[in-house]
């Protein structure tokens, strides 16, 4: 296929200006005015913004939870995300305690001929060898396999969470493989605490949650791992950022010397802790860790964004159908017992691009820092950037053009992602992906299936 993209804005690191995209194949083959398209299809995109495909770094498909599974597959979950204008997904490998190797075999065996566009994966790690040498091979062998990154839980013991030791094994051994430590920060000792005194007391509503996982928690992991990362000489990632105490905490490590990245995700830029307060049939669809907060953190984390102190904004998408969701993390067809037995998740992959771009349309972010923080940084930092997140010839040709003035209802129902729900339910966004373009295939239009995928 030979395809020339006419008439927009093209917007990318190197700023945003007129010019025209030809694509050849698989790739970008030119980049610049008055291109040559002889033989190609004309691409008008007049009034429209021409960017990279967004590269979302967070995504749980087809993740067992106790007695439930996440909703989308690689299928469904990868299909949603071409309609939303994200052209690559890095997805979290394994789910507890399993192997390193049987996790990534697990997943690769998941996404192998399902997916709509290209994925990755981080690895989730639960235990990292106390040798040195051991750890540093650990981690150079996942980037012979093309993992960049892993991640490690500061929450969740008995399950998931490593102590400051593990942490600490793991930042050296990022520091001499290049491979990128992300953390879910949240004090988990303090979280389980916290928990325990709320249940004993009879507080089981969904939205106990909040109390039993405050700002001051999240903050105080940031602290912890911000110092063990500087201790390191290594980068360290902060998944999921939820607050504004979390945030100072992030720009105190970096004011300290430290290399922080910082991760949000929009349920935290566009929903409060106010949604968990209802009735509990319908506070439980609301449920995530960290939780939602209040507005004065919603509007922190948007300063942060607009900064640039906050580089990333990804989804963690991994929602859970109304009957899950009350079935609990038990699996029990009689209910979930209390706010801790609650899968936790929202699905975010398909609205993320466009949710985000509400903050261009409200002078929050100029046009190039939207697509930085949704595909320039992720590709950077996660190992994909002599491929991904720039309009540049020889790149592969993931691109989006987005209309900045069609509008959308984020209903479920219309929607792609396999919820029975949305969080944005009633809202209208205005600027959706006109077309997406995955390594030069059209995987949608106008936000449904395209023709590499319709058939």
């Amino acid at each position: 296929m030979k395809l020339l993209i006419r008439g927009g804005t093209l917007v990318d690191a190197a700023g945003a200006r007129p010019g025209e995209l030809l694509v050849e194949g698989a790739r970008i083959a030119a980049v610049g005015e008055h291109l040559d398209g002889a033989g190609a299809e004309v691409l008008d995109a007049s009034g429209a913004l021409v960017i990279p495909g967004a590269i979302d770094a967070h995504t749980h498909f087809d993740l067992p939870v106790g007695g439930v599974r996440s909703a989308d597959d690689f299928e469904s979950g990868t299909l949603a995300a071409a309609c939303g204008g994200t052209t690559c997904v890095i997805d979290f490998a394994g789910a507890g305690r399993e192997p390193p190797d049987e996790a990534l075999r697990a997943w690769h065996a998941k996404a192998d001929g399902r997916a709509s566009i290209d994925y990755g994966f981080h690895l989730t790690l639960t235990e990292v060898p106390e040798e040195p040498d051991r750890a540093r091979g650990l981690f150079g062998g996942l980037l012979e396999r093309g993992v960049a990154s892993v991640k490690l839980y500061m929450a969740y013991p008995e399950r998931l969470m490593v102590d400051d030791a593990a942490l600490a094994r793991a930042l050296a051994a990022s520091r001499r493989t290049g491979v990128l430590v992300a953390v879910h920060a949240e004090d988990g000792e303090a979280v389980e605490l916290r928990s325990k005194e709320m249940l004993a007391a009879g507080r089981r509503h969904p939205g106990w949650i909040s109390e039993a996982r405050p700002p001051e928690i999240e903050a105080e992991a940031i602290r912890r791992v911000g110092a063990l990362a500087m201790d390191a000489g290594a980068p360290v990632y902060v998944v999921h950022l939820s607050s504004g105490e979390g945030l100072a905490e992030v720009r105190s490590a970096r004011a300290a010397g430290g290399t922080v990245f910082a991760e949000t995700c929009p349920q935290y830029l566009f929903l409060t802790a106010d949604r968990l307060q209802g009735r509990d049939d319908e506070a439980v669809d609301y449920v995530c860790a960290p939780p939602l907060r209040g507005d004065w953190d919603r509007e922190a984390l948007w300063a942060g964004v607009s900064d640039g102190s906050i580089e990333v904004v990804a989804t963690d998408h991994c929602p859970f159908t109304r009957r899950d969701r009350r079935r609990g993390v038990s699996g029990r067809e009689e209910g979930w017992r209390d706010f801790a037995d609650i899968p936790g998740g929202l699905p975010g992959v398909e609205t993320r691009l466009s949710l985000l771009y509400q903050g261009v349309r409200q002078g929050w972010l100029p046009a190039e820092a939207w697509v930085a923080r949704a595909a320039g940084t992720p590709a950077r930092l996660f190992g994909l950037s002599e491929s991904k997140g720039k309009l540049e010839a020889g790149m592969d040709a993931d691109v989006v053009v987005f209309d900045p003035e069609a509008t959308k209802r984020l209903d479920a129902a219309r929607l792609h992602m396999r919820t029975d729900h949305s969080p944005y339910e009633g809202v209208e966004v205005t600027g959706w992906p006109a077309v997406t373009l995955s390594r030069g295939r059209v995987v949608a239009r106008g936000g449904e299936p395209g023709d590499a995928l319709s058939g």
